[in-house]
C-alpha cells in the first residue's frame, strides 16, 4: 500500500461495496479524489473480498474491512473507527446513514435518485461531479505479480507449453447469472477443435469456492488447461487475467476486472440488464439470452453455439485483426 504523508493532507473516507464488481465499477473515484483534493490521504471501507484492490491504490493510506454482522453491527464498528476524524470529504456509494453521523466538511452520498438508466460508471461519475467519465482501474502491484508468477510459471512450463491464453470465469455468485458448468466444458472442446485456437491455453480463474463450476472447463482443456481457481486473492486473479489475451466470463466481478484491465472481454448475460451492467470499455462485448432490452430469458437459454460464435468474433476483433483500441 502507498502511504502518503497524511499529517497535513486532506482526509477522505471512501465507503464502497462488499462486492468486487461494484468496487471495480466505482474505482475511478480514487483518481477523481486526487484531482479534486490533490495529495489527499484516503481511507477506504469495503468488504473483505475486494479489499486487496485498494492496497496499492494511489493516495490510499488505510483499508478498513467491513465484515457483515448481525443487526448492522459492522456499521457500528466502522463508525467507531472513523468518528474521531474530521473528514474533508466523505464519499459513500452505499448510501448508508453512517455518512451523516461523522464529522465532514463535504459529503457525496449515493441514493436511488441517481439511478436514471445510465451505466453505473457514468452514474458514479456524475455523482462525483467529474468533468468526464471516471474510467475503472485496477491497481496491480509487486505482490500480485509475484502471486501470479508463482502459479502460472510452472503450469505454463508444463502441459502443452506456453501459448496465448484465453481466461475463463465460469462463476457468478448471484442466482441466475451462472451459465451451466457443463456448457463451459462444451465451449472449451469446441474452441480446442478450431484452428484459430491452435496452441492456446485455457485458464480458469476464480475464488476458493468456485472449483465445481470451473471443473468441466478444466477437464475439457486437459494439458492445455491452467488452474487459477482459489490460487490467491482478487488482485492475484486480476494479475493473471492481465496476462491473458482474451477473457470470457459470466456477469461477475472478474468480468469487470478484465474490462478495467483493457483485456478483450466477453460477458455472458441472462436475465440481468446487459445494457446497464455490461463490461465497460472499447474492448468489451456481450452475448445475452435476452437480446432485447426489457425482455426476460434465463441464462440457460444461452446456447453453446451463441457463445462460441461470440468468442470467435472477439478473436476476430482483437487477435486476428487487432483493433486500434486493443492494448
Amino acid at each position: 500500500m502507498h502511504v502518503p504523508d497524511s499529517r497535513n493532507a486532506p482526509k477522505v473516507l471512501f465507503v464502497t461495496s462488499n462486492r468486487i464488481g461494484d468496487c471495480v465499477i466505482s474505482s475511478g473515484i480514487i483518481r477523481e479524489i486526487g484531482r479534486q483534493l490533490p495529495g489527499a490521504a484516503i481511507t477506504v471501507a469495503c468488504g473483505r473480498p475486494p479489499a486487496p484492490l485498494f492496497r496499492s491504490a494511489p493516495g490510499v493510506e488505510r483499508v478498513i474491512i467491513l465484515d457483515k454482522k448481525k443487526a448492522a453491527g459492522h456499521w457500528l464498528d466502522l463508525w467507531k473507527q472513523v468518528v474521531g476524524t474530521r473528514w474533508d470529504l466523505v464519499i459513500d456509494i452505499r448510501g448508508s446513514a453512517l455518512s451523516y453521523l461523522i464529522p465532514a466538511r463535504r459529503r457525496v452520498v449515493y441514493n436511488r435518485r441517481w439511478e436514471t438508466g445510465v451505466r453505473k460508471v457514468e452514474m458514479v461519475s456524475r455523482l462525483m461531479g467529474a468533468s468526464g467519465t471516471m474510467e475503472p482501474e485496477i491497481f496491480l502491484d509487486a505482490q500480485s505479480d509475484a502471486d501470479r508468477r508463482a502459479v502460472l510459471a510452472p503450469q505454463l512450463a508444463a502441459g502443452s507449453g506456453p501459448g496465448p491464453i484465453l481466461a475463463l470465469a465460469p462463476i457468478a455468485h448471484q442466482p441466475g447469472k451462472s451459465w451451466p458448468a457443463d456448457r463451459w466444458g462444451e465451449l472449451v472442446e469446441r474452441l480446442k477443435a478450431d484452428s484459430r485456437f491452435d496452441g492456446w491455453r485455457f485458464m480458469a480463474v476464480g475464488g476458493p469456492g468456485d472449483r465445481p463450476p470451473a471443473t468441466p472447463a478444466l477437464e475439457a482443456a486437459g494439458p492445455r488447461g491452467i488452474d487459477f481457481i482459489g490460487k490467491g486473492d482478487i488482485l492475484a486473479s486480476a494479475d493473471a487475467i492481465a496476462a491473458a489475451d482474451l477473457f470470457v466470463g459470466n456477469d461477475s466481478g472478474l468480468m469487470h476486472v478484465a474490462a478495467a484491465l483493457g483485456r478483450p472481454t466477453l460477458g455472458l448475460f441472462g436475465p440481468t440488464e446487459w445494457w446497464l451492467y455490461g463490461p465497460w470499455g472499447t474492448t468489451t462485448r456481450t452475448v445475452a439470452s435476452n437480446e432485447r432490452r426489457g425482455a426476460f430469458a434465463p441464462i440457460e437459454a444461452l446456447s453453446v453455439d451463441q457463445v462460441f460464435a461470440a468468442v470467435l468474433a472477439l478473436h476476430a476483433d482483437f487477435i486476428a485483426s487487432p483493433s486500434p483500441a486493443a492494448p
